[in-house]
């Protein structure tokens, strides 16, 4: 293997173990590599295995992501929860003190009732009767003081509940989270384990067989007619395209959000972020989530989703092109629209108008053929 590919596959793995905390370990250990079996003589069946390691990998990448984005807002809620429950303690002790007093005044014979009978037994029944008022406020402020203590108990046990299980449900995630990233570093191992076993001429006639289907696939699309119509982008959808191009040529790193390194939903929820518009971590919640759009009416800043499972995204910039953060050990790069197996599109921006006019930004001229060494031959 070269050590082009090691140092990318070492990249990542090393990544991933700083972004991922030590969580709790699963009892059962983490996922062994699955065995990469005999490799198969054609080259056909070389680039199929190949291609299913590497998307068995990303499908492992994205599940660890959605984990990871869900232990992020759970964390986010167990900090609140924590701050909301000592304002609560403290409101329901304020309430307690306040209770206490009453206890006082009615051992000590202060009570709105003795109150009631002094007034009565006055020597001016009269004035007593004027003096009514007195009394009913008394008792109003006795009313409250103990409303305000049931509120404040009934409300402290309610968030104390919700805080405790918020930091369950935390505890839950970060065992997942690590029991995932153990299966994408085992996953990423199968593909290493792959390429090493490999020659220089067998990397050579998988790179070209890959280039000729991909080539293949865009020809039939674009003959299909769906990439027929000129589309112009929204303003979100310009500035998600923008931002896309500037991040050509920096490497893939699974769980990568940038700024210098990303993963294929890293790359487009960035980009939409970077446009003013928050969109969904994972590729498959992209596809859940986002609005559906045919592939002819793609325009510049939608994204295109692919494989059964939604395991990979890159963002559409036009003329039957993406930009895509592809595998471990390429960068981003512009990719034909038929570079995977299609699933479908989505908008991140339904209700936008297109712009009257746009100019995609200028590519660089190495941004279809950025560096990949998922298929470069070994060292001599």
């Amino acid at each position: 293997m070269s050590g082009r590919v090691a140092r990318a596959l070492c990249t990542a793995a090393l990544a991933a173990a700083v972004a991922a905390s030590p969580a709790v370990a699963e009892p059962s250990g983490p996922e062994p590599a699955p065995a990469p079996g005999p490799a198969p003589r054609s080259v056909a069946g070389l680039l199929k295995q190949l291609q299913t390691l590497y998307r068995n990998a990303e499908e492992a990448g994205e599940l660890y992501n959605g984990t990871e984005e869900e232990l992020r807002k759970r964390t986010a809620e167990v900090r609140k929860l924590r701050g909301e429950v000592t304002e609560a303690r403290a409101a329901l002790e304020s309430g307690r003190r306040d209770a206490g007093r009453l206890a006082r005044d009615q051992y000590q014979g202060r009570t709105d009732f003795s109150l009631y009978l002094r007034l009565l037994l006055a020597d001016d029944p009269a004035r007593a009767l004027e003096q009514s008022h007195v009394i009913e406020r008394a008792q109003a402020g006795r009313s409250a003081v103990v409303d305000r203590l049931t509120g404040a108990e009934r409300h402290a046990e309610v968030l104390a509940a919700k805080s405790r299980a918020a930091q369950d449900r935390q505890r839950e995630l970060a065992a997942l989270r690590k029991k995932q990233h153990d299966t994408v570093r085992s996953r990423l191992k199968a593909v290493e384990v792959m390429l090493a076993s490999l020659s220089a001429e067998q990397l050579a006639a998988l790179s070209a067989l890959e280039e000729k289907n991909i080539g293949e696939a865009q020809d039939a699309l674009t003959a299909s007619g769906a990439l027929s119509s000129v589309r112009r982008p929204s303003e979100e959808g310009g500035k998600a395209v923008a931002y896309a191009v500037e991040q050509l040529g920096k490497p893939y790193v699974w769980g990568a959000e940038g700024p210098e390194t990303y993963d294929c939903s890293g790359l487009t929820s960035q980009a939409w972020s970077a446009a003013g518009r928050d969109i969904p971590r994972t590729s498959q919640e992209q596809w859940r989530r986002l609005p559906k759009v045919p592939l002819g009416s793609l325009r510049p800043g939608d994204l295109v989703v692919y494989f059964p499972k939604a395991t990979h995204v890159a963002l559409y910039i036009g003329d039957g092109l993406v930009i895509q953060a592809p595998r471990p050990g390429a960068t981003v790069k512009v990719s034909p629209l038929a570079s995977n197996p299609l699933l479908g599109a989505v908008r991140p921006d339904p209700g936008s108008e297109p712009l009257a006019a746009y100019t995609l930004p200028e590519l660089p001229e190495d941004a279809t053929s950025g560096p990949d060494t998922g298929y470069d031959a070994p060292d001599t």
